[in-house]
């Protein structure tokens, strides 16, 4: 059996009862984030360093509006504020001029609902009735046993137990519950012994490679379309009061988008190393992609920064990791380095190779293929030596299958069966 935990979603019941109360946690953790958020920005100004995790704690924890909310919540907002600016931070360090430190939650007079979180000291579950008791900070109780009584609603297949927190969520127009529960998962045998490596990118979102000479590619464009179009504009107004309603829901539904492109992908990567038997994947770790070898910050130009901020491998591959090991599949992080360089047929290493549109010629052995899936290919080769067992023919590799994904369906199929060209 796997450990690991799961989120579901659950309507309120009775949301007219309790979305006052739900209001002004929201309303608070707001200001709380306002006040912190000043506090690091001081701190900056006078010292050049931002504050630590546990600094803004230690600094903040006698503040009034510490205690507005339980103090499990307050903390996680502490918490999550600390992660932007460090985020904003190291963008800064890898030269991103463009990045902006975390802003303040504040519509000219008014605070906006922000998402509260409540750890397992503040929940208390009734699962004979669906009722979650979320407790309150000191400042919001009208009496000592003062609480959030909500009653929830998930779906009909979703057992609800051993919660690990509880979110709060405002999702523009009513509030909504994030239930983190502890969940004990049947582990399948691997499926093979076969091996598989993937390749990040930005323009096709990843290439994978099998050992049974197979590859696909699967292009990042829906990705980008959906940027171009909910960024746009008429979808980016802000005035006195920051963002506008519509700016908030583009925003939101941009980022619903992307979450399901991304589980969509990862569950379609792990049935296809189902289908090729792969009992291990080696995927690409990126985490050092901003660094040059002697540890220097990597200047990526100011549009190769921006889009590299905005990629977000990291979460693909935690998501392949933990759906991948249901199936009893390893996931391998390997380093990149020198994969997109070396020619995964000879092994001869040359910055030359890499030509125009993702080609990857080979000057020493004349094999032609897709750069990406060179890349895979080589990535593969960092968890075995034993060359590709199937066809690895010019063609075939200059030519891998090309798996679009379906806005429509949210699956992905190969573009001749979506009527399209690799």
């Amino acid at each position: 059996m796997l450990k690991t935990t799961r989120t579901y979603r659950a309507k309120i019941v009775n949301h007219t009862q309790v979305s006052d109360d739900l209001d002004d946690c929201g309303h608070s953790a707001s200001k709380l984030w306002n006040v912190a958020r000043y506090h690091t920005q001081k701190e900056w100004n006078e010292t050049g360093e931002i504050p630590s995790e546990a600094g803004l704690k230690r600094e903040l924890k006698d503040h009034e509006r510490y205690s507005d909310l339980h103090s499990q919540s307050s903390q996680r907002v502490l918490e999550e504020l600390a992660e932007a600016f460090n985020g904003w931070f190291k963008k800064r360090k890898n030269g991103d001029t463009d990045a902006n430190p975390p802003g303040y939650r504040k519509r000219g007079d008014n605070h906006p609902r922000s998402t509260v979180i409540w750890k397992q000291m503040g929940i208390k579950h009734d699962s004979k009735h669906n009722q979650l008791r979320l407790s309150k900070g000191f400042n919001l109780k009208n009496h000592r046993s003062d609480f959030i009584l909500a009653e929830y609603e998930t779906r009909p297949d979703v057992t609800v137990e051993n919660i690990q927190q509880v979110r709060a969520v405002w999702n523009g127009d009513r509030w909504e519950l994030h239930l983190v529960c502890k969940v004990e998962i049947p582990v399948e045998d691997a499926p093979g012994d076969n091996t598989a490596g993937i390749d990040l990118g930005i323009k096709n979102y990843l290439a994978i490679a099998y050992d049974d000479g197979d590859a696909e590619l699967y292009p990042g464009n829906v990705l980008k379309q959906d940027k171009h179009y909910f960024t746009r504009d008429e979808y980016n107004t802000e005035g006195e009061n920051g963002p506008s309603k519509r700016a908030l829901r583009a925003r939101q539904k941009l980022s619903r988008r992307k979450n399901h492109f991304l589980h969509a992908l990862a569950k379609h990567i792990v049935e296809r190393c189902i289908d090729h038997e792969v009992g291990r994947i080696a995927i690409g770790d990126l985490s050092k992609i901003r660094e040059e070898e002697n540890g220097d910050a990597r200047n990526w130009g100011k549009r190769g920064n921006k889009k590299l901020h905005g990629w977000e491998f990291d979460r693909f591959t935690t998501l392949l990791e933990y759906k991948a090991e249901e199936h009893g599949i390893l996931v391998d992080r390997k380093s990149e380095r020198d994969t997109s360089k070396t020619c995964s047929c000879c092994g001869r290493k040359r910055d030359a190779n890499r030509v125009e549109r993702g080609l990857y010629v080979c000057a020493s052995c004349g094999a032609t293929m897709n750069a990406d899936v060179n890349g895979a290919v080589n990535i593969r080769r960092k968890i075995t030596q034993n060359p590709p067992t199937g066809d690895m023919s010019n063609g075939r590799l200059a030519r891998p299958v090309a798996y679009l994904f379906n806005q429509t369906s949210g699956r992905f199929a190969p573009s001749e069966q979506a009527g399209c060209e690799p």
